[in-house]
């Protein structure tokens, strides 16, 4: 019987670490959508010296991305590692950075953690790549350019 009482402590205490973790993931989503930019699809502007950044996982991107002039591929997971390479030696630490990802949550998390780093001129698009499909807008993938209906 205490064996049993055990395993049901451990069972509901791991239910709560997992509601505190999603409570305290919100939170941190909330504050990233405050104070980062976020562009809706029909005012986003993309021209020559805009950064489009994908923060999805490769296998997410190879499904399709929106194009750009200039268009990165770096997962969230590996931003902070790889963003000094990859942008502010390439572009500088002024460069115009959008972030998206498939829903929002990642590209406001990205673009938020890009401002820590330094990067002054960073927002997001709200609702991420769904959105932009939702909106009849073009994808890209290795098949080329399509939209989906």
């Amino acid at each position: 019987m205490p064996d049993s009482i055990h395993k049901k402590l451990e069972s509901i205490s791991a239910q709560c670490d997992e509601l505190l973790l999603n409570e305290h993931l919100a939170k941190l989503v909330a504050e990233a959508n405050t104070n980062i930019p976020q562009i809706e699809v029909k005012d986003l502007v993309i021209d020559e010296n805009t950064i489009l950044l994908d923060v999805r996982e490769p296998e997410e991107f190879a499904s399709g991305f929106i194009p750009a002039f200039i268009s990165l591929a770096i997962p969230r997971g590996k931003l902070e590692f790889l963003a000094i390479d990859k942008i502010a030696k390439v572009y500088g630490q002024n460069a115009k950075i959008i972030t998206y990802c498939l829903k929002g949550p990642r590209g406001s998390l990205a673009a938020m953690q890009l401002k820590r780093l330094g990067f002054t001129d960073v927002s997001t698009i709200k609702g991420g790549i769904l959105e932009w499909v939702k909106s009849g807008k073009m994808i890209k993938n290795y098949m080329g350019e399509f939209k989906l209906v």
